[in-house]
């Protein structure tokens, strides 16, 4: 993979995350307690090979510049190897990145000087485990020009996506953006292929492209003009990705043992976090016994930016302690960071990050709690998601009445209560 360039795309807005997007751009947002959403896709680079990256922001990217510089400075430039943070130069004029492509295209001479063999295309904001040496491999058996990474979905919600009608041999043939009618898949009509944002290019079919044109955005204007009379080809993410590793499983007796295995559902997993819901859900499916993601892995593990926090620590173990009410500190099914302080509380089916307090006889169920937040005593938390910096005061129910809950907060579609980071100052 020496002659491989990742691009990864880390300017979104996020808008649909709003208020966790309010000071931080999409790939910023904390992500399973200690990590960020960039985290994911630079983890595949690593683990698939791939040691040359440039990361294009732009709103609102501090957080995110101080995570990799902090937590990503770990290449050789003796050996070649790089994390480029390419921040917005306005280069081909007044504009700021106006789409996918149009970042590329604005940034194209860090390419020309690199000159590889492919450019692979990924977004900065999407929780999935992809071997890119297998797309790579299958982009350059079929001899495509550009391969295109493709989720199969159910035909009922691909109209969410850019869907892409292939033949036979998974050629490309045609490509709608948000369809009404979205075309199936040959051999399994009531499913279609929706694009994932993930692109694989020919560097010099790519040098090209962008020096002639004025496209805006991959998905929406060059793919569909490329499909007219280059090859492009689909890989679909659900039947070729595979991802063997040594995880730790838990069987129906309880045992815990470290087996190998080709992952089904680490290879198959992909969620887009663009929505509060889909964010609440991703971080849920890393809880659990056997987590739909897992962050366990030997041979495919997901890296960051360690801060250096003490271990976490479970206090009190007093049944029946104050009017019958039990004060045991524990937390079940649960990430728990370091600097996590459970004293007395319940923590169940939740994500808590960095420096979490989690104070006497409280209570919190199937919640993302970010870095920095006390719960005080008698708090009951219920599928909420909670920005860092906040000191909750004792006995607030958040998730429990939902009529008070919109009286203050957003909550979304699904009902998750969201409270922005620092709502709750200290001493109020």
């Amino acid at each position: 993979m020496k002659d491989v360039l990742a691009i990864i795309m880390a300017g979104g807005r996020g808008e649909r995350l709003m208020p966790l997007t309010q000071d931080r751009s999409k790939p910023a947002v904390p992500f399973g307690g200690i990590y960020r959403l960039i985290d994911i896709p630079l983890s595949n680079c690593i683990n698939s090979q791939i040691y040359k990256m440039l990361i294009f922001p732009q709103y609102k990217s501090q957080s995110m510049v101080d995570h990799l510089e902090e937590g990503w400075n770990i290449f050789s430039a003796d050996l070649g190897h790089y994390l480029r943070i390419a921040a917005p130069q306005q280069r081909l004029g007044k504009e700021w990145y106006r789409g996918t492509a149009d970042c590329v295209r604005q940034n194209l001479y860090l390419v020309e000087r690199e000159h590889p063999r492919h450019v692979l295309i990924l977004s900065g904001d999407h929780v999935y485990k992809m071997d890119y040496g297998q797309f790579r491999e299958y982009h350059e058996k079929t001899e495509a020009d550009v391969t295109v990474a493709l989720l199969e979905v159910d035909r009922s919600t691909a109209s969410e996506f850019g869907i892409a009608a292939v033949d036979n041999d998974l050629r490309i043939r045609a490509w709608e953006e948000k369809p009404r009618e979205p075309k199936g898949i040959p051999d399994d009509p009531e499913r279609s292929l929706a694009s994932m944002g993930i692109y694989l290019f020919k560097t010099e079919m790519l040098l090209d492209l962008l020096r002639t044109t004025d496209d805006e955005d991959f998905g929406r204007d060059i793919i569909p003009k490329l499909i007219e009379n280059k090859k492009v080809m689909a890989y679909p993410y659900r039947r070729f990705n595979r991802i063997s590793d040594y995880i730790h499983t838990v069987d129906p007796d309880g045992a815990r043992q470290l087996q190998y295995v080709d992952s089904t559902r680490d290879s198959q997993y992909w969620r887009d976090v663009g929505t509060l819901d889909a964010y609440w859900n991703a971080n849920m499916d890393l809880t659990g016994i056997n987590p739909f993601f897992n962050l366990y892995g030997r041979l495919w593990p997901i890296r960051t930016h360690q801060r250096q926090y003490p271990p976490a620590k479970f206090v009190f173990n007093q049944p029946g302690s104050e009017a019958g009410a039990s004060r045991i500190g524990a937390a079940v099914d649960s990430i728990v960071s370091h600097g996590c302080i459970i004293s007395g509380a319940t923590v169940r089916s939740s994500v808590l990050s960095y420096s979490v307090m989690v104070r006497s006889w409280a209570e919190v169920d199937e919640s993302v709690i970010m870095d920095n937040v006390e719960v005080g005593r008698h708090c009951r938390i219920k599928k909420a998601i909670i920005d860092k910096h906040n000191v909750i005061p004792p006995h607030t129910q958040i998730g429990i009445e939902p009529q008070e809950d919109r009286k203050r907060f957003h909550v979304t579609p699904r009902g998750i209560v969201v409270v922005p980071k620092g709502y709750f100052k200290l001493g109020i």
